[in-house]
């Protein structure tokens, strides 16, 4: 407590520039990212796949991959590049401040007297403030959606759709936000000095109830689960899950197909009882055998106590954002910096805070995603261990094609921005040789003209 008090006091130095710093921040993080991309660039302008690759993935379906991640590129560099153009225009242009003292007046003048006060406030500016960068970015957004997916045959979403799931996202955000940002102020203001330990149980307590309240209150709103019918694949499944005393509840089959061709499969669920959803186009475009192999995968996260240890690493993570947190909350000069001279709004400091603290969220995304790739190779090794490493990597191979993922990268982008190994090193990992090509090529023919998602095995 004495160390973040004299760390809090040392960093608040009066004219210290704090805004030049954040911006410096951002656009040295923007420039470092967009070497990374063009490194990644020149990999898929590759005219031939790795060789781990040939035999396995025909040339037109390798060009196609390439195309499609050249686009997306692209769309990432437009894409980049209009989100740093906001961040300068919100910086530059003082449109925090601003927006504070408007919400403000809009409070005084429209709502009864009860509603007074720093958390009310709050509230209104939070969701102004989310409605105007929502607004601003519908265009990324429908253009990713109905322009880039739709030319590469992923997306299955109509405008309706998707106009009713960004209605209901928005409806969403307000009904749980607005508890859950008066919470986390009213604890702020009644703890004193000692908030991040309160704020550290508050953020568990939530994150706990939202594993139960979100597939029974919040998914339903968007998609359906429908229990899996009987058959080999149910038998297969809870075969594996009683091999494994994984404590499979229900076995769910989601309409993914609904929005995309993206498919995946996943287990959530308290520790004593889970649940496994398996998307239907996964069903659709694999072998009874190859799911069971891609959820010998996912049950070898929770065997090998994957899932355990990265909920830990990320309660450390929230309680030292937190604990950080408490030594630029009270800092004058980060706010006077960015125009804020009579007033110091809680939920401003905590953005103004975590814009400071990009830097080390940089380091922290790439410890991250080297750990993850560990655990990936760790879980693809256990599904070897149960005897599904042929079937696994027909499955990653076959999900490689329908999803024209990515079939190589350069090493630094893949570093950074990967959390799952590439292809070559998975198929590399589990062993697969030349002497199976041909059931490789089977999987190419069998696969060509189907999509799904890549890197979420």
């Amino acid at each position: 407590m004495d160390i973040l008090r004299r760390l809090g006091q040392y960093l608040d130095r009066p004219g210290f520039p704090w805004k030049k710093l954040i911006i410096g921040f951002q656009i040295s993080q923007y420039l470092f990212e967009g070497f990374l991309s063009t490194r990644q660039y020149k990999i898929l302008q590759q005219p031939k796949p790795p060789k781990t690759l040939e035999g396995e993935i025909k040339q037109e379906t390798f060009d196609k991959s390439q195309a499609y991640g050249r686009a997306k590129a692209q769309f990432g560099f437009v894409s980049g590049l209009y989100s740093q153009a906001q961040n300068f225009a919100t910086i530059y242009c003082d449109v925090l401040p601003k927006l504070w003292d408007l919400t403000g007046v809009w409070l005084f003048r429209y709502f009864p007297e009860a509603f007074t006060g720093e958390i009310m406030h709050t509230i209104l500016f939070f969701f102004t403030y989310n409605l105007i960068t929502t607004t601003i970015n519908l265009p990324v957004s429908y253009y990713s959606t109905f322009v880039l997916e739709e030319k590469f045959g992923f997306n299955k979403s109509t405008v309706r759709l998707w106009v009713t799931d960004l209605l209901k996202g928005q409806a969403l955000g307000v009904a749980l936000g607005v508890p859950l940002l008066s919470a986390f102020l009213a604890i702020i203001q009644k703890t004193g000095n000692s908030f991040f330990y309160y704020l550290f149980l508050f953020g568990i307590a939530v994150q706990l109830s939202a594993i139960t309240i979100y597939p029974i209150a919040i998914l339903p709103l968007f998609n359906k689960l429908s229990p899996l019918e009987e058959g080999a694949l149910k038998t297969g499944v809870e075969g594996l899950a009683k091999r494994l005393n994984f404590p499979l509840n229900n076995l769910f089959v989601i309409d993914g197909s609904k929005r995309s061709a993206h498919s995946n499969a996943y287990f959530y669920g308290l520790p004593w009882k889970k649940h496994i959803v398996i998307y239907d186009t996964l069903i659709e475009k694999s072998e009874t055998e190859e799911v069971v192999a891609v959820l010998s995968h996912e049950l070898g996260h929770w065997s090998l106590s994957h899932t355990t240890k990265l909920f830990g690493i990320a309660q450390f993570h929230m309680f030292y954002i937190f604990a950080l947190f408490s030594v630029f909350i009270n800092n004058r000069s980060l706010y006077q910096s960015f125009g804020f001279h009579k007033e110091f709004p809680i939920i401003v400091g905590f953005i103004l805070f975590s814009e400071a603290l990009a830097p080390m969220d940089t380091v922290v995304k790439l410890l991250m995603n080297i750990l993850s790739r560990k655990f990936e190779f760790e879980a693809d090794e256990f599904a070897v261990r149960l005897g599904y490493s042929t079937e696994l990597a027909k499955s990653l191979i076959k999900l490689q094609i329908q999803n024209l993922s990515t079939m190589d990268a350069d090493w630094m982008y893949a570093s950074y921005h990967f959390s799952h190994p590439i292809l070559p090193e998975r198929l590399g990992a589990l062993g697969w040789s030349s002497r199976e090509k041909k059931a490789g090529s089977m999987i190419t023919d069998g696969a060509k003209s189907s999509v799904a998602t890549g890197r979420e095995l």
